[in-house]
This record gives C-alpha cells, sequence and structure tokens, in this order.
C-alpha cells in the first residue's frame, strides 16, 4: 500500500486517519510530521497539522521445506529489496508558536478603539498648516500639512521599524515598508512576495490586519490609519466607484438613498466618495440590526418656518 499524505486540525487527527486508510493500526504506521498545527492570532496564522503515513512492511517467515538428497541444489534465493519511500520534507519554521507570542504582545487587542474607527460622530482631525515662508536659498519641497515636523518624522520611523519587525515575526516576506505621519494619520504602505497573503481571500486578512495595527497606533501614537498593500485599496476604491455610479444618480434624482451593507474598509471609502460628491447633503454610517454597516445620504434637517 503507497504513501499517504494526511493533513488534519491535530497530530492525534491525522495519526488516526491515517491509519484508518492504511486499513491498520495506529503502531503499524511510519509517519513524518511535515507541518505541526498551530492555532495563529485573531484568524492570522493558523495552520493543520500534516504528515506523510506508509504503512510498515512486515516481513513473514517462510516455511520450511525438507529437499531430498537426490535432488539438485537449489539455487539460493535471491533476496528482495524493497523499494525505498521517498517523500519530499517541507521545512517548518522552528519555535513558531514563540513567534506569534511575540505577535500578540506587539499588537494590544482594544476593540473599543476600533468601534470608534467607524463611528461617524468621531472628531475630526484638525490639520497644522505649515509657514508658507520658504527660504530663497533653499529648494526642499513644500507640503500643505505638518508630515515634516519632528515629532512626526521620529513617529514615521518608530512606526516603520516596528512594522518590519511585526512582518518579519510573522514569517512573511515582505520588502517595502513605507510610513508617513501626517494631518494626524499614519499612512502605511506594504508591498513584497507575500502581499497577496496579507490580504487573504476577499481582503479577510487585510482587515484583521488593518483593525490590529490601528488598535496599537491608536493608543501609542493617538494617529488614525491608512493601510495599502501592495494595490489592494486603489482596486477596492476602483469597485467602490462603479458601484456608487447607479447611487449618485438615484440621490441626484430623489434627494436621498442608502448603500448596500459594506465589510471593513469599504464603509470607510464609500464614505469619503460620498461626502466629496455630496457636500451639502447629510452622510453618514449606520448600522443595522444584524450588526453590518451601511451609508445613509439624506438632507439636513432644517427648522420650520
Amino acid at each position: 500500500m503507497g504513501m499517504k499524505r494526511i493533513e488534519a486540525e491535530t497530530l492525534e487527527e491525522a495519526y488516526s486517519k491515517a491509519a484508518k486508510e492504511l486499513a491498520c493500526s495506529v503502531t503499524e504506521i511510519n509517519y513524518e510530521i511535515i507541518q505541526h498545527p498551530t492555532t495563529g492570532v485573531m484568524g492570522l496564522f493558523k495552520k493543520t497539522a500534516i504528515i506523510v503515513a506508509v504503512k510498515k512492511h512486515v516481513a513473514t517467515p517462510e516455511p520450511i521445506v525438507e529437499i531430498p538428497i537426490q535432488e539438485e541444489t537449489v539455487k539460493p534465493k535471491e533476496e528482495v529489496v524493497e523499494p525505498e519511500v521517498i517523500s519530499e520534507v517541507i521545512p517548518v519554521t522552528s519555535s513558531h508558536e514563540e513567534k506569534i507570542e511575540n505577535l500578540k504582545s506587539l499588537v494590544e487587542d482594544k476593540n473599543d478603539i476600533v468601534d470608534n474607527f467607524f463611528n461617524e460622530e468621531s472628531k475630526e482631525v484638525e490639520v497644522a498648516k505649515v509657514s508658507t515662508a520658504v527660504s530663497t536659498k533653499t529648494e526642499e519641497p513644500f507640503f500643505d500639512d505638518d508630515r515634516e515636523t519632528p515629532e512626526n518624522r521620529e513617529r514615521s520611523v518608530e512606526i516603520e521599524n516596528k512594522i518590519l519587525k511585526l512582518m518579519e515575526v510573522a514569517c512573511f516576506e515582505i520588502d517595502t515598508v513605507e510610513v508617513d505621519v501626517f494631518d494626524g494619520i499614519a499612512h502605511i504602505f506594504i508591498d513584497g512576495e507575500d502581499a497577496a497573503l496579507l490580504i487573504g481571500k476577499e481582503g479577510y486578512r487585510y482587515n484583521a490586519l488593518s483593525y490590529m495595527l490601528f488598535n496599537w497606533i491608536n493608543s501609542h501614537y493617538n494617529l488614525y490609519i491608512k493601510l495599502e498593500i501592495s494595490e489592494f485599496i486603489q482596486a477596492q476604491e476602483e469597485m467602490i466607484d462603479n458601484y456608487l455610479k447607479p447611487i449618485a444618480e438615484h440621490i441626484i434624482e430623489h434627494g436621498r438613498g442608502k448603500t448596500k451593507p459594506l465589510d471593513g474598509i469599504l464603509v470607510q471609502i464609500a464614505l469619503e466618495k460620498l461626502r466629496a460628491m455630496f457636500p451639502n447633503k447629510y452622510i453618514a454610517i449606520k448600522t443595522g440590526k444584524d450588526g453590518k454597516k451601511f451609508i445613509i445620504i439624506n438632507d439636513f434637517n432644517s427648522k420650520k418656518k
């Protein structure tokens, strides 16, 4: 019977499953652990147990046969060599649990701060304007924000170094981390070989990472964040643009409207775009009975004369 590759939630389940598929007991299998299971952090980095198993070869003794003297000498039986089972072993990073613990300690969990991230009543950040006086002797670039202040420069470098350490501990191949702090927001750009893994299917890992970074950065630096991984946000903005076109036409015709429930960062992107399109309208995020968030667009209440 051939080699079996088994995947299960735990190693014990993998052993039992291998014995069942090989039609033998657990003690009668040879196995090699390809991947140890891990629980992960907030849905990130979870791994199942993977083993390669094969049934042990048990040699059975040959029956003793009496050979008459008159008969010719029997040729010695050729030794049968069992084919060697070759398996490709996938290297597994050692002390993965320790690295996950380091990741937990680096990012604090404060769900109340996350809720405020999507609260339309949150206080708007005041923009500190830099002086327009530019020396004629220097040609430094001019920014209409406060990114060049010593405090924001220091915070940009510090956050950037800590995110690089986070990516290293989490075993992601990321070669670019850029952080720019201005106007009360940490603008974060991440890219590299494993950028798609950070985003995840339908952006679920992006949302988890965004919440984790926001918890940490908001509690330590009192900043909001804008996270871009590769060109993920750009693609989401293009999708929201196409989705909002018929809604904008409906608002122009009827004076009001609302969006469908939106997940994660999509609700924030849609909110910003709708407020830019309709600056004289009341536009806010609301939460339905099912806990999902959507945006309503209406006229501001006016007092009756």
